[in-house]
């Protein structure tokens, strides 16, 4: 039986380039979603892939949703971490509740969703845990104080729970995306767009599948010496 794999998010953009490319490496996959039905069901249809919906950054509502998808599909031997949303705006200007619904979902999620499957993980001796951060953690962001402080926490995350994993044969990593073509960067207005572009040398935004192709190699059979590690996918945005 293939090892069962969850993505968070994963019913669109990243989060859907990273389910095929895991089913494509053999593995048993699942799709997390919030709160969209209708696309649910369109990605279920066009993929093939269950989607299970609950909220990550439910401590509760994620236990159970992790212990449904074991019961009814098997064990939870790989999580991607990808579920994330973002609520702009200067600090002067954002509320509490712009705060706190960004560290609840982006960074909570991990935690909930860590809590939820590594116990399990670490008893069976093998697991993978990729964590989806971001450049702008890395880098910060004006008007982005919550969401880089999210993800800057989601690197440190990575590192301390790799170090826990480590005997155990789980491995704990993030990818760290640049700028990618998705729905939320198509959100972007143009003008600030292009001027985005213009600072990344390769020229271009990045692909979904290229964010994929670094999980399924994370995730891989083969991927156990690699832990605690943060792989930068950016277009040489942001180096260091």
């Amino acid at each position: 039986m293939s090892r069962v794999a969850v993505v968070t998010g994963g019913s669109r953009g990243i989060g859907k380039a990273i389910c095929e490319a895991l089913k494509a490496q053999g593995r048993t996959v699942v799709a997390n979603y919030a709160g969209n039905e209708d696309k649910a069901r369109a990605f279920t249809a066009e993929t093939g892939i269950p989607a299970y919906r609950f909220d990550v950054g439910d401590h509760e509502a994620t236990l159970e949703g992790c212990a449904r998808i074991a019961a009814e599909i098997g064990p939870i031997d790989i999580v991607v971490n990808n579920a994330g949303v973002t609520r702009d705006g200067v600090l002067h200007k954002m509320s509490f509740d712009d705060w706190n619904d960004v560290m609840r979902i982006n960074l909570g999620g991990c935690f909930n969703m860590a809590k939820a499957t590594f116990p399990g993980m670490r008893e069976r001796g093998w697991g993978r845990i990729v964590n989806i951060g971001s450049v702008n953690g890395q880098s910060g962001q004006y008007g982005q104080v919550n969401y880089a402080a999210a993800k800057s926490g989601i690197h440190g995350f990575t590192k301390a729970l790799a170090q826990e994993g480590a005997k155990f044969g789980v491995t704990v990593n993030a990818i760290a995306p640049g700028y990618i073509d998705t729905d939320m960067v198509a959100a972007v207005p143009p003008a600030v767009l292009e001027k985005i572009v213009a600072k990344i040398p390769v020229g271009r935004l990045g692909q979904a599948d290229e964010i994929a192709r670094g999980v399924a190699f994370l995730t891989a059979e083969e991927g156990a010496f690699v832990t605690g590690s943060t792989m930068s996918l950016n277009g040489g945005q942001h180096m260091y």
